[in-house]
């Protein structure tokens, strides 16, 4: 296939669909399948907002269906071989492939010396060196823990970020590669040495240079999204402007990047010099709200023509859409957007509203809506799915669930 130019709109769209998984074979669920989605997406973001499941959980069952979600712990916290994934900065925390360990080596080395985002911390390393050496002696003879065993505070802590020293003593460490999430104690992180995480031969691997571990991260970025700006590019795995910029040209330069156009977009794209556009994309899917489909939200305008926001710090009165939205995508468009929470005491799946996107959603993507939903509740393990959106969105979901012939 000779290198494209330029892309139609539905071009970019299917092509964005196929770079991130979707269309994927549903029920490929063993280990390896995921390990490999996980892989093709380079990232699994990590939030602590838990009304429906951890935000890692979900990109994987959106491409795959059912899975088991205690493989992927195995994959992400296991110990030996069953380890495929690590905790680190990638697109905010997340869980990503050993593999791309080497390549953030650099990221680790910039915390290391307070610069990026790392200021505040490295702040801390180099006012509070004994306390920093303190936590990272005790890490070494006492294993895997978490900050809440080493704090010495006496008061109760506050909301958001109001940490121990202990606590910022061990996310300086983390973030200049000192130590690694061995594993978690429910959302908890537990720290210890990479080298009683981590396998020896990757350890053992070269560290190579920034602006090739770089250029690495902005291929496998590419690979990921299919056709995107140089600033989407940057932000998936959260590169700095100049940095992006000079390694966008060099790899134009060899060859692995390709500039192009896309239809009603007034910034330059880039793609992989062969990019395989399927003719559609069938396929319907609830998305985390930190999916990497939306992660960036211009991207999701451009794309899709979707505005999308998180509501979850909103104060209730200002909420648009809900507290937990999750978008519906349907085909090849964004057509919805639900409101929805896991109430795990009643076993229950609670649509508390459903918002159309666009044009009425037809009676083909309203029973895919409702056998989506019937889909989650029950690899959430609800026995029950209770609707409780008044508006006539609702009212037509409550129909088709009532008319499917599928079992919750």
């Amino acid at each position: 296939m000779p290198p494209r130019e330029s892309f139609s709109q539905p071009e970019a769209r299917r092509l964005a669909l196929h770079a991130q998984g979707f269309g994927a074979r549903q029920g490929r669920h063993e280990p390896r399948h995921l390990l490999a989605m996980a892989e093709r997406l380079g990232a699994l973001q990590l939030d602590s907002v838990n009304a429906l499941a951890r935000s890692h959980y979900l990109p994987l069952y959106s491409r795959l269906g059912e899975y088991s979600r205690e493989a992927l712990d195995r994959l992400a916290w296991g110990k030996g071989r069953h380890r495929q994934l690590f905790e680190y900065w990638g697109h905010e925390a997340s869980l990503l492939p050993l593999g791309l360990e080497p390549l953030l080596r650099w990221r680790m080395a910039r915390a290391r010396r307070g610069e990026g985002i790392y200021r505040e911390l490295a702040r801390f390393g180099a006012e509070q060196p004994r306390r920093v050496a303190e936590v990272l002696d005790h890490v070494r003879r006492n294993g895997a823990l978490g900050a809440g065993s080493l704090s010495t505070r006496k008061e109760r802590a506050g909301p958001w970020w109001d940490w121990s020293e202990e606590k910022m003593a061990l996310e300086w460490l983390f973030a200049a590669g000192e130590v690694t999430v061995a594993s978690r104690r429910g959302f908890e992180r537990l720290y210890d040495l990479p080298e009683r995480v981590f396998p020896a031969a990757l350890l053992a691997q070269p560290t190579p240079d920034e602006a090739d571990a770089q250029r690495a991260l902005l291929l496998h970025a590419a690979r990921a999204l299919g056709v995107a700006t140089e600033r989407d590019l940057r932000a998936y795995f959260r590169l700095g402007p100049d940095d992006a910029r000079a390694r966008l040209l060099e790899l134009e330069e060899e060859g692995g990047l390709l500039r192009c156009e896309v239809e009603g977009w007034a910034q330059p794209a880039w793609c992989l010099p062969v990019s395989r556009i399927p003719r559609k994309v069938d396929v319907s899917a609830l998305l985390s709200p930190f999916d990497s489909l939306i992660w960036e939200r211009d991207r999701a305008e451009r794309l899709f023509a979707f505005r999308y926001r998180l509501e979850f710090y909103t104060p209730p009165a200002r909420r648009v859409y809900g507290y937990y939205v999750m978008p519906f995508l349907h085909r090849e468009a964004l057509v919805a957007r639900v409101d929805i929470r896991a109430d795990r005491a009643n076993g229950c799946l609670r649509v508390h509203a459903l918002h159309q996107e666009g044009p009425a959603l037809g009676d083909d993507a309203m029973q895919a809506l409702a056998a989506a939903l019937k889909a989650l509740a029950a690899w959430l393990g609800l026995a029950a799915l209770d609707i409780q959106c008044p508006r006539p969105e609702g009212l037509a979901l409550q129909a088709a669930l009532e008319l499917s012939d599928e079992p919750l």
